[in-house]
């Protein structure tokens, strides 16, 4: 009575000559964009890090992927090292945990694996006392906390 029937309309052959690529288009295009902004960067990164692990040697310190910094005091097979993380405190760490190499080492030749004639990066002995070896940086150079001048 009042409710007027509805007529459904045909479908005309009146759309574009691609058929489904259409629908398929934005897929590509979401897939491509995680591609270069996902998955690219990443397996850089992972790359890098094997090379990095591949280069481990004794004598670098180390940071593991808990946060305990250490020198390498023997390289074990491919997949362990040997970390003195205190004076006479080693530990054997997998070498997949290793996060950041802080300094390359150089190995004490004639040395035994035991011995660790390492002395610490980051102070010198003097006449004063310990003394930081670095520059103090940048803002360490402008306002004065660089090293002392005599």
């Amino acid at each position: 009575m009042f409710i007027s029937e509805a007529h459904a309309q045909a479908t005309g052959g009146g759309g574009g000559g691609f058929g489904g690529f259409e629908q398929i288009l934005p897929l590509i295009l979401i897939f491509v964009v995680f591609y270069f902004l996902l998955i690219r960067p990443q397996q850089k990164k992972m790359r890098e890090h094997r090379e990095m692990l591949g280069g481990v040697k004794r004598g670098d310190r180390v940071v593991t992927g808990g946060g305990i910094i250490g020198l390498v005091t023997k390289v074990i097979g491919d997949n362990e090292v040997q970390v003195e993380i205190a004076e006479n405190v080693r530990v054997r760490v997998a070498k997949s945990t290793i996060s950041n190499i802080l300094a390359r080492g150089e190995p004490v030749k004639g040395a035994k694996d035991d011995d660790s004639t390492e002395k610490p990066l980051l102070e010198s002995k003097s006449s004063d006392g310990p003394v930081s070896s670095g520059g103090g940086g940048l803002l360490g150079s402008l306002f004065g906390f660089g090293k002392k001048k005599e």
